[in-house]
């Protein structure tokens, strides 16, 4: 398992590797400056004139020995003082000392702009205030130059566990951060501030991550590929589930054709889409593998009848907001005994219902929303959920009971009180209409198939990355569309089945 910790939660990582491993926080800040010395040393950068930006904590410390480390092998090194001298840390005033001894320059300014590689040591993950004043200008200076930029651990002014940048942040080409990624380098906009990311081993324990259920995590792919249903060569299109999609209303078949084909091209058995009678012919001819059921009028008794039929109900995605709409809807809800994709319209609809969303407790659901859904489903701005999403989305599904996949540039799945999962697969060509839908046939089939919601929701999210990947190295990140990574789930999953075998 990744980690991806806060800045507290790896300062309480550090302190146990400390006191309890006995490992000295100078044998650690040693590996940590090694580390970038040698990711640097490995890049082949220009290297003819390196200025490392110390502030007074223990990442001016790690500064001070990159410094040190270059300066006696030769490079020419200039430190800038961005901290003050007078309150360093025990850490920091040591490996300061050690770079004197190089008789290498210590700056307060920049004197001169004309360095080849400027590595930012100024603030560390425990940075959690507004930065001002001189830290300011000299961050800006920093960002002004056209060197090379690396960031130690991470990005100074960009907050590790959200991801904010706290006033000004350093812009960074390349960050080297220590043991794991802090959750703030994968969420927007530190994201985009870090730059390429190297993770590197110092050493530091991941003990407390694994004890500390808010730690969030990124599985490895490997891991992802164990969670694959499996598919026995005693089977039967039955064994493998009967989704039921309720979806599309007039004019919207397409939502309804891109749950379906997510949902089959999954691995889902059956599917059978109940939708607008409008939508009946053109679906037939789009994906005639289903089976389609339409309603031109509210049927409570046909649509009971299908909610009795179904292993899993996918519902919401194109159905519109109107009467009829959330009649679909309500009546899913209170009747539904098994498991069930909310998405789309459907969210919109339970937004406006709120009191339903607490009905729901006790039941399997997955709901799918993008920032500004779940500002409707629990009344947030999406000013408060984007300012600190993982605290936001906790508070709900510990609340609800609910599994939420919350979708973003970068996506965030969390149920109840477990995880909260950072899904890193994906790019920018998947913003495109009707992806979610696929999302949602896609988690619909996995559930079909017998996973758990959790799991689903976890598998069903990175899989859609990664066929949106596929699909952008065929078509172009600006030319895919919802369908082509329906069409490269099966792509993924082939080259899984054969690490499997």
């Amino acid at each position: 398992m990744r980690y991806l910790p806060t800045g507290g939660q790896m300062k309480n990582a550090d302190r146990y590797t400390i006191e309890e491993l006995k490992v000295p926080s100078l044998t650690l800040m040693e590996r940590a400056a090694g580390a970038c010395v040698d990711f640097i040393k490995e890049k082949e950068f220009d290297q003819s004139h390196i200025c490392v930006v110390c502030g007074s904590g223990n990442n001016g410390g790690d500064g001070f020995a990159i410094a040190r480390i270059f300066a006696e092998s030769g490079v020419r090194v200039t430190v800038i003082m961005a901290g003050s001298k007078e309150h360093l840390t025990e850490e920091a005033l040591y490996q300061k000392e050690l770079f004197e001894k190089t008789r290498g320059r210590i700056c307060d300014d920049f004197i001169e702009d004309e360095y080849s590689i400027i590595i930012d040591a100024v603030f560390g993950v425990g940075l959690c205030r507004e930065i001002s004043g001189r830290y300011d200008y000299i961050l800006s200076r920093m960002n002004e130059a056209s060197s090379i930029k690396v960031a130690v651990d991470i990005p100074s002014g960009v907050s590790a566990e959200t991801g904010a940048v706290l006033g000004t942040a350093f812009k960074a080409d390349y960050t080297v951060t220590f043991q794991t990624g802090k959750i703030g380098l994968f969420l927007y906009p530190g994201r985009e501030y870090a730059g390429e990311i190297k993770e590197v081993d110092i050493g530091i324990s991941q003990e407390p991550f694994k004890v500390d259920e808010e730690t969030a995590c990124a599985p490895k792919e490997a891991e992802y590929v164990r969670m694959l249903p499996v598919r026995r060569a005693d089977s039967n299109k039955g064994t493998y589930g009967k989704v039921l999609i309720i979806a599309g209303s007039r004019g919207m078949s397409g939502a309804a054709y891109l749950n379906g084909l997510g949902a089959y091209r999954m691995g889902a058995g059956l599917v059978r889409i109940y939708t607008s009678e409008e939508n009946r012919e053109i679906l037939q001819g789009q994906l005639p593998e289903a089976v389609i059921t339409a309603y031109e009028l509210f049927d409570e008794r046909e649509l009971l009848r299908l909610l009795e039929w179904a292993d899993v109900v996918c519902i919401g995605s194109g159905i519109g907001t109107t009467e009829k709409a959330w009649k679909l809807v309500r009546t899913t809800l209170e009747n539904v005994t098994v498991p069930c994709v909310i998405d789309a319209d459907g969210l919109n609809l339970l937004g406006e219902h709120k009191k339903y969303i607490s009905k729901l407790k006790g039941k399997e659901i997955i709901i799918t929303p993008h920032i500004k859904e779940f500002s409707r489903l629990t009344g947030k701005t999406v000013e408060k959920i984007k300012a600190c999403r993982v605290k936001e989305l906790g508070e709900f599904t510990e609340k609800t009971g609910i599994t939420c996949i919350l979708k973003d540039a970068v996506t965030l799945i969390r149920t109840g009180c477990k995880r909260t999962c950072v899904n890193l697969s994906g790019s920018a060509a998947m913003a495109k209409a009707g992806s979610g839908d696929v999302l949602a046939g896609i988690t619909a089939g996995l559930l079909a198939q017998g996973l758990a919601c959790y799991e689903a929701a976890i598998l069903g999210t990175y899989l859609h990355g990664r066929a949106g990947e596929y699909a952008a190295e065929e078509k172009g990140i600006y030319s895919i569309l919802a369908r082509d990574i329906a069409e490269n789930i099966g792509e993924v999953v082939k080259t899984w089945t054969k690490q499997l075998k």
